[in-house]
């Protein structure tokens, strides 16, 4: 047998081989050969040691991105915070307070702002009302409570919504100061940033201050002091532990909870408030059941939403008096609260009673004293519905309401009151004007013609002095619209608005002198700087006081035996004359005493007619009402020019006009003329009505 075989593996596995063991298991790289258990085994041993570095190794990497994102975030976020070194004087938009004539608040626009107030100032319970129920932990943390985030976050989880927050009052503070209140991941970051840097700025009194001078609490009142004065009528050291409760209740969610809105809200979250109070010893049981029994009561507002009108006008002259507001400041105004509630329940309860019957859905109401300092103003019925302010902005026909201004224009050109002159038909280029009665007089003196406000008569003076002088009168008295100086101008077809009607009245009531009506007497900062006072000096005279005497002894017929004898005011002489327009689209009443000149206008906004009210109906109601309380108390005095005198009996019956422009078909006086009762003559016509002659 052949020992020598050409097969390795034979010679390697012969024993007798004078081969060295070691070279025995050597073998390519590529071999197939089994390894042996000892090989495996060490090598097994240096791989789980390389898992464990590469589990290291990844660790570190990770760590060092998250560090750098980390960083990249915070310089983010550091870079998008806003300028922090204006915290002491955060920029918001100025309050404007609107203050009545006896400096209680009307209204305000912006947003108000109290006083700032200090701890110290404030009983101790107030401010620990805010922390029982935001902060309970407020002197414990350093801006975070991370107890209070993993508190509600269990709350919130167990209850699946949101039912407590975890935010700080210094968190609270540095979104309410530097950031909006979007809810996202961005303003939360910058919000834990910049209450970091609260903490480190600020001591935890000077903390709270801020948060109480700051935040808000509905119906735009920023602060403590400014929700007192809001909803208490008292400055906030005043407020009761009740009151103080329900005021902490209110930041959680102040437009919903607001007191004025929702009382019942408002209280339930109170007992909250008292409850947490309670449970951290800041008040004992006693007092928070006497105060659970006697909850706060927010107060209402007077004069309603009409006020609003009042602060849109106030709003609308207030860059002509100081120009440019950049601070918070208080306007002083002329108006009465108790005249202004008074005229808003005049207009929306007449309104209410006949509106609907009279084909009337809207009005205004402007009140204001000889010298022309505006007691009342009401826009319209209902500001909420409609902001529109029909007293200052609105431009309507004032028909008859402007014949005044024609006969002032004769009697300064010598005519007096008992001036006869024909009423009968006249055509102006195809124009007839006519009574409301279709009657015609024959010969009348200029006061009955005012009284009965003929149409005829006041445009023949019209014709006899000139269309151009009239307007010149009007213009003079205070009448600030384009008027056309036409024949119709006679009969008020030139728009104007009830407050520049009601202010070109106010001459004959003070005796001849020029007025401009106005609402503000004073505009001053919040510390007492004043930007503006209206001047003293008189505007001048403009009507002679003779011609003075004469239009009131003509418009006091009026009241007496003409289209407005049924305004009621005992014991008062008055004044004033009424007016409708063609159509029977606008009604007006302008009556006076020496008290206060007050016009009422009824209409409709879309122009369209009412249902045949005239000047002498509804809108004398409207300001009887409004008149007989508003001189309650007040001492009676005459007229310039006139004596008290006794009230006469009603003789004439209502003839008030619709006037403007004909309708076209109306082209001659055919057809058109009515004969008097009595022989053509307004005197003979009494006499039939006094001792009954048919």
């Amino acid at each position: 047998m052949n020992n020598h075989s050409d097969d390795p593996r034979g010679v390697s596995m012969n024993s007798h081989s004078d081969k060295p063991a070691p070279q025995r298991t050597r073998r390519p790289p590529d071999s197939g050969g089994t390894r042996p258990r000892r090989k495996r085994g060490g090598r097994r041993g240096r791989g789980g040691g390389g898992r464990f570095g590469r589990i290291i190794y990844w660790g570190c990497v990770f760590g060092l991105w998250a560090l750098i994102a980390v960083v990249g975030v915070a310089v983010w976020v550091g870079a998008h915070l806003p300028p922090i070194q204006s915290l002491e004087i955060p920029k918001r938009p100025p309050s404007i307070q609107i203050v009545d004539v006896q400096g209680h608040p009307l209204a305000t626009r912006g947003d108000l702002y109290g006083a700032p107030v200090t701890l110290r100032e404030l009983p101790r319970y107030v401010s620990q009302a805010f922390i029982a129920i935001e902060d309970r932990r407020f002197y414990s943390h350093y801006g975070v409570d991370p107890i209070g985030v993993m508190r509600a976050l269990v709350a919130n989880v167990l209850h699946r919504g949101v039912s407590q927050g975890g935010s700080t009052i210094t968190q609270q503070l540095a979104k309410n100061l530097f950031l909006t209140q979007e809810r996202t991941l961005t303003r939360k970051v910058q919000e834990v940033a910049l209450a970091f840097w609260l903490e480190r700025k600020f001591n935890k009194t000077q903390i709270l201050e801020l948060y109480l001078n700051r935040v808000y609490f509905g119906a735009g009142a920023y602060g403590i002091e400014a929700a007192a004065q809001r909803y208490f009528a008292k400055p906030a050291p005043k407020l009761t532990v009740a009151e103080a409760a329900m005021l902490a209740g209110l930041v959680r969610s102040p437009s919903r909870l607001a007191p004025s809105r929702n009382p019942d809200g408002a209280e339930r979250r109170a007992q909250t408030v008292l409850a947490a109070m309670a449970d951290m010893k800041f008040v004992t049981d006693n007092v928070a059941k006497v105060a659970l029994m006697s909850p706060a009561q927010a107060i209402k507002p007077t004069g309603a939403a009409s006020v609003n009108y009042v602060a849109d006008w106030i709003m609308d002259v207030l860059d002509d008096l100081v120009g440019r507001v950049d601070q918070d400041i208080v306007v002083e105004t002329t108006i009465d609260p108790v005249l202004q509630a008074s005229a808003e329940k005049a207009l929306v309860d007449e309104l209410a009673r006949y509106g609907t019957k009279a084909g009337v859905g809207q009005g205004a109401i402007v009140a204001m004293t000889p010298e022309g300092l505006v007691r009342a103003l009401v826009g319209g019925r209902n500001y909420t519905e409609s902001q529109f302010n029909r007293a200052v902005s609105a431009k309507r026909q004032p028909g008859s309401a402007f014949k005044p201004f024609v006969y002032l224009t004769a009697l300064e050109r010598g005519l007096t009151p008992e001036t006869m002159r024909d009423d009968k038909p006249i055509v102006v280029k195809g124009w007839q004007p006519e009574n409301y009665s279709r009657e015609y007089f024959g010969p009348v003196s200029l006061r009955q013609a005012l009284a009965l406000s003929l149409n005829t008569v006041a445009v023949r003076l019209t014709l006899e002095f000139g269309p151009t002088a009239v307007v010149r009168t009007a213009h003079r008295l205070g009448i600030a619209s384009k008027l056309e100086p036409n024949p119709s101008i006679a009969l008020g077809t030139s728009e104007v608005s009830l407050m520049e009607l009601v202010a070109a009245m106010t001459p004959f009531a003070n005796g001849g002198y020029a007025t401009a009506p106005h609402v503000v007497e004073r505009v001053r900062t919040t510390n007492g700087k004043v930007l503006y006072a209206r001047p003293t000096q008189s505007l001048g005279r403009i009507v002679e006081p003779r011609y003075v005497a004469m239009m009131n002894s003509m418009m006091q017929e009026t009241l007496l035996t003409g289209t407005a004898r049924k305004a009621e005011l005992p014991g008062w002489p008055a004044a004033g004359k009424t007016g409708t327009s063609q159509d029977f689209r606008d009604a007006w009443f302008i009556g006076y005493t020496a008290h206060l000149v007050t016009g009422v206008w009824l209409g409709n906004d879309d122009n369209s007619p009412t249902r045949k009210t005239t000047g002498g109906g509804l809108p004398v109601e409207v300001w009887s009402k409004f008149m007989r309380p508003a001189h309650q108390g007040v001492a009676v005095a005459a007229l310039p020019g006139l004596a008290n005198g006794p009230l006469t009996a009603s003789l004439f019956p209502q003839f008030d006009a619709p006037t403007g422009p004909p309708p076209a078909e109306i082209s001659n006086p055919e057809g058109q003329v009515r004969s008097t009762p009595a022989g053509g003559t307004l005197d003979g016509w009494l006499l039939d009505r006094l001792f009954g002659r048919r």
